[in-house]
């Protein structure tokens, strides 16, 4: 694979105009085809066999009508008066309903319903179309209801999935970016490197949003799944481009030519790119096993958006350093010497204490992952949508109105005569209709709890436990069964990541305590993660921080989303900082030497990634929607305890402490294990037998420097950092 991406990286450098034209002959279709093709997104969320969905099924069987408008999308209006319990004015309300019965694609319009001193009034619209294919006459028809409402002097608020998001300025996205820039210009010391990173990512984002625009033309995505797919894509981006820029100018550093240096560092770190990039697809790909569809979409759009910043890594990289020439410069003596000082100063700091550094890591994030015991999931609703939003606001009107329970509705498919109403958690209960059959009848249960109230969950049980009962759906009956279905299939995709990666390592490492340190790191990382998410998002810890103003339980998608991602995402760092160390001691170097050496060649790479991961994960939470703020706060804090804490800490401690043991492999073990080379010493040995030939282009020959005459020692990397501990 080596050898191959040496000569991937040598062609893309060769042929720079040609590959510069065809990746812009592809965005330029990418972004073409998007712009013919893309459908609105859907926040519907169902998965086919649940109890809910059988609900819904035998609804569509049982009262056909009311069957085909289950599918269609809905709008509830809410009405309210200025002033503490004024009653509304009845004849603008009358006339706003009205006018709802006569927009375009309405199927019904329920009457309207009265609180009890007659300040707030809701109805209901359904239409004939799912949310996705609601024309623009029919949302601006619904917004014009509203204005009009509004401008006789009612508070007039809308909720449900007609109501189509406004969206919101990229702010956290150009925040991410910028600081991405900063770390990435402090890493390199060097506008034009550290702008090749920003461009990459730039143009894999755009490659990416273009494709999942596409995409929606062919299936219903959520509205989540290209913020997520734009948040990994745009970290992963840039952290790849930064590992090859650096080899690059380190390859340029030791006298290469600009060809040979884009040569070996696509077949050296963009060898090890391939492996982080296949690790972190295969964990998001790896999500339907859960049998959820959309966060098989999700997972799959998000691993699309990553395996094009690893293709143009490895492709259009090369030839952008081609057209930079010499604006890339060669990486300064400390890097070259292989001196990188905070790196060695670190790990020798931790070399004296190993044990202390070790236990203070586990305890540390042992505590932190205290809240993750009561971990709840749930699917967003109105209430979760930014404060200063109409579902939010019609959310709180119906709250203070009517209950908490009527944001909620339970629909209740039973025989007729079936009785409900003495079940503990419920408010009301409303028969809506018979079939014509008679066998099954239509109840609209109202609980009084909220929907994303454990208390709703247990009436959920109840009701399907109840003789005479048929079925139980609805909103938030799906997003019961939804979070159900998530929580229990989170301990088999972790088990089958956990897997994944002991195989992975062992195969990269050729060593089996390896693997075992960086999966149990891994999974203290995750439980830390856990245990903070439900401290800020479910508790309310300091909340307000980050303009959350309401707490509950945490999107269900998100902790196995996390599991994926950060599993991926540690093996990079895994990957990149540990394999230097395997080769300063395959070269001959004492095992504690080894670990300080490759430590300190590899921890600032690292941790600017790591900066530049954080920053925009963290960017994201300058949205408004409580779903990305708590996936951008999961992700960072993710990366904060694995990158910065487990891997800077934990993993040298370990490595000190095991010595030798850690590169240990039963010989059986060792010949059955194929050599992937993902440091690139095959390719190294071939070079040296076989030198390539020169880049035809002499303006671009990097200049050797002369050690001697700068009073320099003239050590390798390979003999670098070998000072005693």
């Amino acid at each position: 694979m080596a050898t191959f991406l040496y000569r991937v990286g040598r062609f893309c450098f060769g042929h720079r105009w040609a590959v510069l034209g065809a990746w812009a002959g592809v965005l330029v279709a990418a972004l073409a085809g998007m712009a013919l093709l893309q459908k609105p997104t859907s926040d519907a969320f169902s998965i086919p066999g649940t109890p809910a969905q059988q609900a819904i099924d035998l609804l569509a069987e049982r009262f056909p009508q009311a069957g085909a408008q289950a599918s269609g999308a809905t709008a509830r209006v809410v009405f309210s008066q200025p002033g503490n319990n004024t009653r509304l004015n009845q004849e603008a309300v009358d006339r706003a309903v009205n006018s709802l019965k006569g927009l375009p694609q309405v199927a019904s319009v329920t009457g309207l319903a009265p609180n009890a001193d007659g300040s707030v009034a809701y109805t209901q619209v359904t239409f004939t179309v799912p949310a996705a294919e609601l024309t623009g006459a029919a949302r601006q028809g619904l917004d014009d209801v509203l204005m009009f409402a509004r401008a006789d002097g009612l508070i007039a608020e809308v909720g449900g999935d007609a109501v189509q998001s406004s969206g919101h300025a990229p702010v956290g996205e150009v925040v991410g970016l910028i600081v991405a820039a900063l770390v990435l210009i402090a890493t390199f010391r060097s506008p034009a490197a550290a702008g090749l990173p920003l461009l990459t990512a730039i143009i894999g984002v755009a490659l990416g949003f273009a494709g999942i625009g596409i995409a929606t033309r062919f299936a219903d995505l959520s509205s989540t799944t290209s913020s997520l797919a734009m948040m990994l894509g745009l970290a992963v981006a840039i952290d790849y481009a930064l590992f090859i820029v650096s080899r690059y100018r380190i390859e340029l550093a030791l006298g290469r030519d600009r060809m040979d240096a884009a040569g070996r560092a696509a077949g050296t770190a963009g060898n090890a790119v391939v492996f982080a990039g296949l690790t972190v697809i295969i964990a998001l790909a790896g999500l339907a096993v859960a049998g959820i569809p959309f966060l098989t979409q999700m997972g799959v759009a998000a691993a699309g958006t990553v395996a094009v910043a690893v293709v143009i890594a490895l492709t259009l990289l090369p030839a952008l350093l081609a057209v930079a020439g010499h604006r890339i410069n060669p990486a300064p003596v400390r890097d070259r010497l292989g001196k990188p000082a905070f790196g060695v100063w670190w790990v020798r700091l931790i070399a004296r204490r190993p044990v202390v550094a070790l236990l203070a890591t586990v305890i540390g994030l042992g505590v932190v992952a205290i809240p993750a015991h009561d971990l709840r999931l749930g699917l967003p609703t109105d209430g979760s949508a930014a404060a200063d939003t109409s579902p939010r606001r019609a959310y709180d009107l119906l709250t203070d109105g009517f209950g908490p329970g009527f944001n909620g509705p339970l629909t209740v498919l039973a025989t007729p005569g079936t009785s409900v109403e003495g079940l503990a958690g419920v408010a009301m209960v409303v028969p809506s209709a018979t079939n014509e059959a008679g066998d099954t009848e239509i109840l609209t249960v109202i609980p009084t709890t909220g929907p994303q109230d454990a208390a709703t969950e247990d009436l959920v049980h109840r009701l399907r436990n109840t003789s005479g009962v048929l079925g139980v759906t609805g909103t938030t009956a799906i997003n019961v069964d939804v979070s159900e279905k998530l929580s229990g299939a989170l301990l088999p995709y972790l088990a089958l990541v956990v897997g994944l990666a002991f195989v992975l390592l062992a195969l990269v490492f050729r060593s089996l305590l390896v693997p075992l340190k960086a999966t149990l790191g891994f999974l203290l990382s995750v439980a830390a993660t856990f245990g903070a998410l439900v401290a800020v998002f479910q508790w309310g810890w300091q909340a307000w921080l980050l303009g959350i103003t309401q707490t509950g339980p945490i999107i269900s998608f998100l902790p196995i989303l996390l599991i994926g991602i950060v599993f991926g995402l540690a093996m990079d760092y895994q990957v990149f900082l540990v394999t230097r160390m395997r080769e300063d001691f395959v070269h001959g170097a004492p095992a504690r030497q080894a670990v300080v050496s490759g430590f300190g060649h590899g921890a600032r790479v690292v941790t600017a990634a790591a900066l530049i991961m954080m920053s925009v994960f963290f960017g994201f939470m300058l949205g408004p929607e409580a779903i990305i703020k708590s996936i951008g706060f999961g992700l960072g804090v993710a990366i904060l305890f694995d990158a910065i804490v487990v891997r800077m800490i934990l993993v040298p401690a370990v490595m000190l402490l095991v010595g030798k043991a850690a590169w240990w492999l039963p010989g059986w073990l060792d010949r059955v294990l194929p050599d992937v080379d993902v440091e690139g010493e095959k390719l190294a040995r071939h070079l040296d037998e076989h030198p390539p030939p020169a880049d035809p282009l002499r303006y671009d020959h990097a200049e050797p420097r002369d050690l001697t005459r700068t009073g320099e020692a003239p050590e390798t990397i390979e003999s670098a950092g070998s000072r005693p501990i």
